[in-house]
C-alpha cells in the first residue's frame, strides 16, 4: 500500500498489533447479537412476502408490523415503532417528548446538556418555536460527574412534576463519558425510588448492538434512536424508531401521525427488505465500527493526542472523541477522511452552518445514504477543546483506511 507515507504504514503496524486483542470481545458481542437476531427473526416467522411496500394510508401493513414485533423484542420491549417517516432520531425523540409530556410537567436530564439538536427542541438555550418550553414544560438539567451520573443528586431535582428523566446514552458533541447499559439500569433504579411514576426515557443513539442488551431490558420505561445509525446496518434509507412500554410508545405514535390514528398508519414506501436485511446485518457493521473506532483511538493516542474513550476502555458507543486542540486540524482530519469516502471523495469538507447547531460544525462522511453514521463519518462544532467525533464503517477495512487518511492530513499541516 504505497498511499502512505513509511512514517503512516509504521503507525498502522503498531496500532494494530494493540488492536488485534480488543476485538475478540468484540466479536464475541456481534456473534451473540447475531444469534438473537436470527431467534427474533425465527420466533416471528420472517418471510419473502413482508418484503413488499404499501401505499396510501398503509393499513395491514404485515411486513411494517412483523419487523416491529422483531425490534420490541430484540429490545425487551412491548412495543415498538419502526418507521421511515422518522425523518432523524432527534424526529423519533421529540415525539417521545411531545407525545408523553403535557404543559406544567417538568424534564429532567441526568446526562447534562443534551445533544445540540435536543437542545432546540427543550428550547432552554436559544428561543425556539414550537419547543418544549414555549408548550410551558419546565426543564432541568443535572451535571454529570467523573464517575457518570450524579445518582446522589437525583433525589434534590426530582419534583413531584418531573414526568420524565432524559439518559442520553452517547457523549453527544461533548467529553463526557457514554453510559454502558448497566448504568442505565441504575439510575432507572434510582429514579424509580424516588419516583415510581417517573418516566424513564433514554436517548440510545449510537448505543444499539454494543452491548446484548438494551436500555428497555433493564429498566427503561422507553427508548428511541435512528435507523441511519446502528440499527440499520447501513442498508436502512431512512427512518428511526420508539421502543418501550406499550402505552407510551403508543402515545408516542400520536405525534408521528395524529391521536387516534397512532402507528395504525404509514405506508412502507421503502423497499421492506431493506429494513429487515440492514437489521440482520447491524450486529455485524456495529462491530466493525467499534474496530474502528478502538483503530482510531490507537493511531492517535500514539500521535499524542487525547482520545475519549481510551483505547482499553470499555466501549457503550460506537464514537470517538479526538480531541485535536485546533480549528486547521479539524478541517484537516475531516479532508484527510473524506479522501477516502466511497461517494464525493474529490469533495474538501469546509465549516458551515447546519440547523439545529449552535456553532458552524465541519463534517465528512461520502456515504451512501445522507448523513449516514454508520457509515464512516466525523464532524465536530468548531469551538474549544476542538474535538472532532469519529464514527461508523461499514468495514474495519475501509475504517482503517479513512482513519490513517485522517492520521496522514493532520501530520501533514
Amino acid at each position: 500500500m504505497t498511499m502512505f507515507s513509511n512514517q503512516i504504514m509504521a503507525l498502522k503496524t503498531k496500532a494494530m498489533e494493540q488492536a488485534r486483542p480488543l476485538f475478540a470481545k468484540i466479536d464475541e458481542i456481534s456473534e451473540t447479537n447475531t444469534a438473537r437476531v436470527l431467534a427474533s427473526f425465527r420466533n416471528h416467522q420472517v418471510s419473502e412476502y413482508l418484503f413488499r411496500t404499501t401505499t396510501g394510508y398503509g393499513y395491514g401493513d404485515s411486513g411494517r408490523e412483523r419487523l416491529e414485533a422483531v425490534w420490541a423484542e430484540l429490545c425487551g420491549a412491548e412495543k415498538a415503532l419502526v418507521r421511515t417517516q422518522f425523518v432523524s432520531g432527534t424526529h423519533a425523540l421529540s415525539c417521545v417528548l411531545f407525545g408523553l409530556l403535557r404543559p406544567g410537567d417538568e424534564l429532567l436530564a441526568l446526562t447534562g446538556a443534551p445533544y445540540d439538536t435536543m437542545q432546540t427542541v427543550i428550547g432552554q438555550v436559544v428561543h425556539t418555536p414550537g419547543s418544549l418550553k414555549e408548550c410551558g414544560i419546565t426543564y432541568q438539567e443535572i451535571p454529570m460527574n467523573q464517575e457518570g451520573i450524579d445518582l446522589a443528586a437525583i433525589p434534590r431535582y426530582i419534583k413531584n412534576n418531573t414526568k420524565m428523566v432524559l439518559i442520553q446514552r452517547s457523549r453527544g458533541y461533548s467529553l463526557r463519558k457514554p453510559l454502558s447499559v448497566e448504568e442505565i439500569r441504575v439510575a432507572c433504579a434510582a429514579v424509580k425510588k424516588h419516583n415510581p411514576n417517573c418516566i424513564c426515557f433514554v436517548d440510545n443513539c449510537y448505543g444499539e448492538f454494543v452491548d446484548t442488551v438494551e436500555p428497555t431490558d433493564v429498566g427503561a420505561d422507553i427508548m428511541a434512536g435512528s435507523l441511519i445509525k446502528n440499527p440499520g446496518g447501513g442498508l436502512a434509507p431512512s427512518g428511526g424508531y420508539i421502543a418501550g412500554k406499550a402505552e407510551l410508545v403508543e402515545m408516542a405514535s400520536y405525534r408521528l401521525t395524529a391521536p387516534g390514528l397512532g402507528g395504525n398508519l404509514g405506508a412502507s414506501l421503502a423497499d421492506s427488505r431493506l429494513l429487515y436485511q440492514g437489521l440482520f446485518l447491524a450486529p455485524h457493521v456495529v462491530a466493525q465500527a467499534l474496530k474502528g473506532a478502538v483503530f482510531a483511538a490507537i493511531v492517535f493516542d500514539l500521535l499524542g493526542y487525547k482520545t475519549l474513550p481510551h483505547f482499553d476502555e470499555q466501549r457503550s458507543d460506537i464514537i470517538q472523541a479526538i480531541e485535536l486542540g485546533s480549528p486547521e486540524k479539524m478541517i484537516a482530519f475531516c479532508q484527510g477522511l473524506q479522501e477516502f469516502s466511497p461517494v464525493d471523495a474529490y469533495v474538501k469538507p469546509i465549516p458551515g452552518p447546519m440547523p439545529g447547531y449552535t456553532d458552524q460544525v465541519i463534517m465528512a462522511g461520502g456515504t451512501f445514504i445522507q448523513g449516514s453514521s454508520i457509515e464512516l463519518s466525523a464532524d465536530g462544532p468548531l469551538r474549544p477543546p476542538y474535538i472532532i467525533y469519529l464514527q461508523g464503517g461499514l468495514t474495519f477495512e475501509h475504517a482503517s483506511l479513512g482513519i490513517l487518511g485522517a492520521a496522514n492530513a493532520i501530520v501533514n499541516i
